[in-house]
């Protein structure tokens, strides 16, 4: 039975453990989940046992130096224990695996003196021998693991929970509801459904031809394997290149659509990051922010926007190739269960591309999403106001179609495509508002009714003026500034 003796200095012990690591790392930033890691496994190591204050307070002895100082309670810690299972090995150190293995490796020495340190000192209470094997051996393993992050693990697939009896948990298992979750899935949309979505899109035929181009290769695929035929290797990683507003995260989530509906991805969503969404502060803690989304994003497709932003000009230490990196790691490991998609200028991205051999080898697929003309503009434009319950008096569609066609021969690198359009539309909702609100009693025609001047955001005339205080400079000013956003 677990003693507690003040002399022996619990908490000391282990600051001096934790200092160790942190001192490793660099920084202390870790502090808080070693905490969490450190009092999870004590919890699990005591259950079933028959607790005292001794142990109360042993595990308010543990915690990093700068971290609160724990405040169980003796019945809240004999509830914790009671609920107590042995915990999956956390994402923080399986990073610290893969980005300093000495740190990794001074925890696990750390965590297995502190628990031996908790348990039995004559080794006679079986559970607590299953329980340190099986917590330590899940530490162990992922230390000499060549796929620390566990990336192969999810591939296949969520795994049962560990228990203090002995079996050890990955990170990769179902948390609580996750098996729920799955089966509320609404079923796959129907693959004619999805294409005529895509073909309605305006403009876009080459994105359209490609896209249908790959699905017709999967099918073709997927009867291959079903026959028993080989086939040859395929990746369905993708580099979107183009400005900004020409559909690229539009396609990307049709995409995720469309591969769940011929079962190639099982969930079919898209999740959305950039540089801020995968990169942090410190070594390790770029790969943990990185492997967070990439689990969130299982199941579907992973897009990655201004994806050139991972390795900006002049810096050679960047942590964003360790973002890199790790998402490497998931595209080679996670190939059932993971899509990529990197997106951005065209130039950027070609630096981008060609900055890692790895990068170049695993993206299969290059679609170049062209500047909207001005027609089509003026297409997407008409598509908002329809969509919305709008329409446009004669002279406002007339005087609608000039301008984006100015807008397009005159775009330069702020042009911003269908972003532009959607300005312009909400400015007009804004514009025609105001002219309503001084209207006594709009009928609705006039709610529903685009006129020029909603569109060019001209005040309302004034009342006219006697002749002779009127100047020849009162007409309509004209020229791009009155028709670019």
């Amino acid at each position: 039975m677990f003693k507690y003796e003040p002399e022996a200095n619990l908490h000391g012990f282990y600051l001096v453990k934790t200092n160790a690591v942190y001192k490793a790392i660099g920084h202390a930033d870790f502090a808080s989940q070693t905490d969490n890691l450190a009092r999870s496994l004590v919890l699990g190591l005591w259950k079933g046992q028959a607790l005292t204050e001794d142990h109360v307070k042993a595990i308010n002895d543990l915690y990093s130096k700068g971290q609160p100082k724990p405040s169980y309670l003796y019945w809240e810690l004999v509830s914790a224990a009671g609920e107590a299972e042995l915990p999956p090995v956390p994402d923080f150190f399986r990073v610290l695996v893969l980005t300093n293995p000495k740190a990794a490796r001074l925890l696990t020495e750390g965590l297995r003196a502190l628990l031996g340190r908790l348990s039995d000192p004559n080794r006679s209470d079986e559970q607590e021998n299953r329980f340190l094997a099986a917590a330590m051996g899940a530490l162990d393993a992922v230390l000499e693991s060549d796929d620390p992050l566990g990336f192969r693990e999810l591939s296949r697939g969520p795994a049962a929970g560990g228990s203090s009896s002995g079996e050890p948990a990955s990170s990769a298992a179902a948390q609580p509801g996750e098996k729920e979750k799955e089966e509320e899935l609404p079923p796959p949309e129907k693959l004619e459904d999805l294409l005529e979505e895509l073909d309605s899109l305006v403009g876009l035929d080459k994105i359209k031809t490609d896209v249908r181009s790959l699905i017709n290769l999967i099918k073709v695929r997927k009867l291959r394997v079903e026959a028993e035929l080989p086939v040859p290797e395929l990746s369905l990683h993708m580099v979107f290149t183009g400005n900004p507003g020409t559909g690229k995260t539009t396609v990307a989530r049709l995409l995720s659509r469309l591969y769940r509906s011929i079962g190639v991805l099982k969930k079919g969503t898209l999740l959305e990051v950039d540089r801020s969404g995968l990169v942090a502060g410190y070594v390790g803690q770029t790969a943990l922010k990185t492997l967070e989304a990439v689990k969130k994003a299982r199941g579907g497709i992973l897009f990655v926007d201004e994806a050139y932003s991972l390795v900006p000009d002049g810096a050679g230490n960047d942590f964003g190739q360790e973002a890199i990196s790790t998402i490497l790691k998931a595209m080679e490991d996670m190939r059932e269960e993971l899509v990529v998609i990197v997106a951005g200028y065209p130039e950027p991205m070609e630096r981008f591309i060609s900055s890692n051999p790895g990068l170049e080898s695993r993206f299969g697929k290059y679609f170049h999403f062209e500047d909207y003309t001005g027609e089509e503009l003026m297409r997407i434009f008409q598509l908002l106001c329809r969509k919305n319950k709008y329409i446009l008096e004669p002279e406002a569609e007339s005087f609608c179609r000039d301008m984006f066609n100015a807008l397009y021969q005159d775009r330069d690198e702020n042009f911003g495509n269908a972003r532009d359009v959607r300005n312009i539309f909400e400015r007009s909702v804004s514009n025609q508002a105001n002219r309503l609100a001084a209207m006594e009693a709009p009928t609705k025609d006039d709610l529903m009714t685009f006129l020029k001047t909603d569109i060019v955001g001209e005040k309302p005339e004034a009342p006219a003026e006697p002749k002779d205080q009127r100047t020849e400079k009162e007409s309509v000013p004209s020229g791009k500034s009155d028709i670019t956003p």
